[in-house]
């Protein structure tokens, strides 16, 4: 079993703790007795007086500043009984003693802060949970409600708009790639780990939703990722991600993009089996509220095997999308990344290229290249591509392109066409990426007939054709694909064509890697001063 580790302020005072068997703090005494001599070497009282003053002033002023930050915060608990307190006072009484400290003697008042400052920095980074509470945390609560409230969705604009995503796990033993690249994509924005357990309360004693947050929050900080948490009980999985979608975030911080793991058979990897962070006894980092690896490995729910249904049914998954874009959020839905390579990670090195696809491949011609959901693809993969880890990655822009005349110039200049308006497109976006025309022909004749029209109670596509569409990608990208991200086109209205579409969304993307297909409502781009 490995030692327990000590901080350098324990290891300082652990000879203070030795007692005798008759309860005698022998080993305080002598710890005391050298300190003291310490002080004596010193040789003239004056200096010793000064030193033991200067101190004095740094105790009181500490203690006026621990008030004047109590003060600032509004704590409910704090209530003094001096009649004249106020944070005046506070603020008077640490100028007066720090104007003293310097008035004595500038270097003993220089060092004495110093001192207090590497104390402050050892006990805050180095030692274990307070049972005395931080007030830090009252200080951070004080100003975030503040600055919460003066952050008006009604002064929102395109030009500052960021990703504010809800990601939904079902388990995080499958999820953790997924949740760490999510953290990627985030740019800045309000980053929500949802989870829903079922249940209904009536029949329950307690709620067992509280009980689980600080599993939750213990993974998030062993991911080390920037998210929040929110967990609900429902009934039905979909009723439940209607509540978070709803209620999730504060005021001008709510979720715009809901993020779902794709619906299929595969067989789930378990990541906490592979990663040291979750094994017990080589987990790098400690918790200090008692979460350690044992205890995550023991919470959470082992990876569903091919024999145990899902927890939604294909109906239900595509009716959660429904109610996302009926909400107006946009979706983006997740596929392979339990084999994604981060960056950095060996055999990463072979893929060079994040790839964008924004045309609409289960209706090619009944979509446009620069409608609000393209823009809002290219939008999220410069996003990810601004991330510090995948910066070295290049942007590819794939351009699906029908020959609009029998003769091979005619099409070559159809395709030059295309390629230079994509191109002005991106220079307006200020986007860097490069184009790669793609000729659709030979996929588009499997196609049939043209759904133009059909709204969105379409007929079943080919499965020739999605088989045709889903080699062209895998093709195109090749190994040198590192992510793509797909159009996703929205579900059809008719219920009963929910499971027909979900099957088209697996053809279409079977065997392509880590893929994003997403459906983006909201502007995001502008090129107006």
């Amino acid at each position: 079993m490995p030692w327990p580790r000590m901080t350098c302020l324990e290891f300082l005072l652990a000879p203070a703790k030795l007692v005798s068997k008759g309860g005698n703090p022998w080993g305080a005494v002598l710890y005391t007795w050298a300190l003291v001599q310490l002080v004596l070497l010193a040789g003239k009282l004056n200096t010793i007086a000064g030193i033991v003053t200067v101190f004095y002033l740094m105790a009181y002023a500490a203690i006026d500043l621990a008030c004047l930050a109590l003060e600032w915060a509004s704590a409910p608990n704090f209530r003094p009984t001096f009649r004249l307190f106020s944070w005046h006072s506070c603020l008077l009484g640490i100028l007066s003693c720090l104007v003293m400290m310097f008035l004595i003697n500038p270097a003993y008042a220089s060092g004495s802060i110093v001192l207090l400052l590497l104390l402050l920095g050892t006990i805050h980074f180095r030692s274990g949970s307070s049972s005395w509470g931080y007030i830090s945390q009252a200080l951070i609560f004080h100003q975030v409600r503040k600055y919460l409230l003066l952050l008006d969705v009604r002064k929102e604009h395109v030009k500052f708009w960021r990703p504010q995503i809800l990601l939904m796990v079902s388990n995080p033993r499958t999820s953790c790639q997924l949740i760490k690249f999510i953290n990627d994509l985030k740019k800045g924005g309000l980053y929500i780990l949802g989870h829903v357990e079922t249940g209904d309360l009536d029949s329950l004693p307690s709620d067992p939703v509280q009980a689980h947050y600080s599993f939750w929050l213990s993974l998030v900080d062993k991911l080390n990722v920037k998210a929040f948490v929110d967990l609900t009980l429902s009934p039905t999985v979909r009723h439940g991600t209607q509540q978070l979608l709803r209620i999730t975030g504060l005021g001008g911080m709510k979720p715009n993009t809901l993020v779902l793991g794709f619906y299929d058979n595969a067989c789930p990897d378990d990541y906490f089996l592979q990663d040291s962070a979750f094994t017990p006894g080589l987990s790098p980092r400690d918790d200090p509220f008692g979460v350690d690896a044992t205890s995550l490995q023991a919470h959470f729910p082992p990876v569903r095997s091919p024999e145990m249904p899902h927890h939604v049914n294909p109906k239900e998954y595509v009716a959660i999308i429904c109610d996302a874009l009926k909400m107006h959020k946009n979706i983006v839905l997740a596929r392979n990344f339990s084999s994604l390579l981060r960056p950095g990670t060996p055999g990463s090195d072979a893929a060079m290229y994040i790839d964008v696809w924004p045309l609409d491949l289960l209706r090619p011609q009944a979509s446009a290249y620069v409608d609000v959901c393209s823009l809002f693809l290219l939008q999220m993969a410069c996003i990810l591509n601004m991330a510090a880890s995948w910066r070295r990655y290049q942007l590819r822009v794939f351009l699906c392109v029908e020959s609009r005349s029998s003769s091979g110039s005619g099409a070559s200049n159809g395709w030059l066409a295309a390629e230079m308006k994509f191109r002005e497109l991106l220079a307006k976006l200020r986007i860097r990426a490069s184009i790669r025309v793609v000729a659709w022909d030979r996929v588009a004749i499997l196609r049939g007939q043209n759904s133009e029209g059909q709204g969105l109670t379409r007929e079943p596509i080919p499965a020739e054709y999605l088989n045709a569409a889903n080699r062209v990608v895998a093709e195109e990208g090749g190994a040198e694909s590192a992510v793509r991200f797909l159009y996703l086109p929205r579900p059809p209205a008719d219920s009963a064509l929910h499971e027909c579409y979900l099957e088209e969304l697996d053809t279409l993307t079977v065997g392509l890697g880590p893929t994003l297909l997403i459906q983006g409502l909201t502007p995001v781009t502008c090129t107006e001063l």
